[in-house]
């Protein structure tokens, strides 16, 4: 049930007032006690400019998409808006934004502001750097961040994920995209760019996996060594996401003792929890099993230790469109007690820095920004936030990272508006 008018205004003016507190921070040189998000920016619509069509909202012409998650698009103006192919109860055309328009960028990092959420990491998936446009359109998201960072007071950093790449990628595509990031973009001169251990952070996702990729172990280490060494290019601080079953050599790990030697390289371990556990009392044995021995490889190795946290999970419509089969709102946000969980779980064990996947992503209905419960007539479905507020789940990381921080005690049930 919707909160009284009054009362959303009050909170309101409440978070406004400590989002201009966030956004006069100093530039982020630290992880340690920070909530980041990850950021797709990979949504694109015919009309933006960038030639590339609908992007990763995949309409066709039977009128169905591949989203879970519809956007709340409000509070967007007409200039940031794109109508699909959808209709909505009223017979309206369904409206959806694009990741390449400044405006619509800096108001999800206005969204973070005002919530408190410190920044995020930007994907760059190596696979879409290939392609021209695509590269074209990285760059455009790239620069959006960049400047709504500025504007807000927010830390970014760049990921790469390279899910979808062949052998001899990591090196020719990978490596030569961020000789470009340092060249000419010059990224980590940017005074919002997020720090760690005194140096740059880059965040290399993808290594490990027992998924069958075809880049190796060995490729992996060299990117790592190249981020971390290379007179030119080095001097950063590396961020492996990694499987959750990294330190074992097991579940989705591959089971090679040389994934231990590669992550020695990087200075950050990230293990991917999504989809790992389905409920609050799995989520929770399951890090009461894995968060001490992880958290302790790790300073043993001198290295950061960043938890991975997600509000639920669906990809019905994505499932559909390949012709698989997939359980609709196969993980329950329960209204954010999934997430709270796994939060305090992991702050109760000792966790100083926390990671949401994902602020954006609606591919896989793990979005915390806002999203819609009036969604699209037709054959799709869609997780809705079940009559909460849209920003409920901004709110809620927001009020994770207060208890991270300690400014707010740690409590089993999540805190009510």
């Amino acid at each position: 049930m919707r909160l009284h008018h009054v009362i959303l205004v009050f909170s309101l003016a409440f978070f406004s007032a400590g989002g201009l507190a966030f956004a006069q921070q100093k530039p982020a040189d630290t992880l340690t006690g920070r909530v980041m998000c990850g950021y797709q920016g990979w949504f694109a619509a015919p009309g933006d400019g960038m030639g590339i069509g609908w992007g990763h909202y995949t309409f066709t012409q039977e009128g169905s998409c591949t989203i879970d998650l519809w956007p709340d698009v409000r509070e967007l103006g007409q200039d940031e808006l794109f109508e699909s192919p959808l209709k909505m109860a009223d017979g309206k055309p369904a409206t959806v934004f694009s990741s390449a328009n400044a405006k619509t960028v800096r108001r999800h990092f206005d969204w973070m502001r005002s919530h408190g959420i410190d920044g995020v990491f930007l994907q760059r998936f190596g696979a879409a750097l290939k392609p021209e446009k695509h590269r074209a359109f990285n760059g455009r998201v790239l620069e959006n961040v960049r400047a709504a960072s500025a504007g807000t007071g927010r830390s970014w950093a760049v990921m790469y994920d390279l899910s979808g790449l062949k052998r001899g990628e990591i090196e020719s595509v990978v490596m030569q995209d961020w000789k470009r990031l340092r060249n000419q973009r010059r990224v980590i001169e940017d005074p919002h760019y997020l720090r760690f251990g005194g140096r740059p952070v880059v965040a290399v996702w993808g290594i490990g996996f027992n998924d069958g990729r075809d880049y190796s172990l060995e490729e992996c280490a060299g990117l790592l060594r190249f981020l971390r060494d290379n007179p030119e290019f080095g001097g950063v601080t590396v961020m492996a996401g990694v499987p959750f079953g990294w330190r074992t050599l097991e579940r989705d790990a591959i089971n090679d003792p040389q994934l231990h030697e590669t992550l020695k390289l990087a200075g950050i371990v990230s293990p991917w929890a999504v989809g790992r556990y389905g409920s609050p009392k799995d989520a929770e044995r399951q890090i009461r099993q894995v968060q001490a021995e992880d958290a302790a490889w790790c300073k043993a190795q001198g290295k950061g230790y960043l938890p991975v946290i997600f509000p639920g999970f669906s990809w019905k419509n994505m499932m559909t469109f390949r012709k698989q089969e997939a359980t609709f709102n196969a993980i329950p946000r329960l209204g954010g007690r999934f997430l709270w969980s796994q939060a305090i779980e992991r702050i109760r064990l000792g966790a100083d820095m926390l990671y949401v996947a994902m602020f954006d992503e609606m591919d896989e209905g793990t979005a915390i920004f806002k999203c819609a419960d009036e969604v699209p007539a037709g054959d799709n479905v869609f997780v809705t936030h079940d009559g909460l507020p849209s920003d409920h789940y901004l709110w809620l990381t927001g009020e994770i990272g207060r208890v991270l921080r300690g400014e707010k005690p740690v409590t089993t049930e999540p805190p009510t508006r």
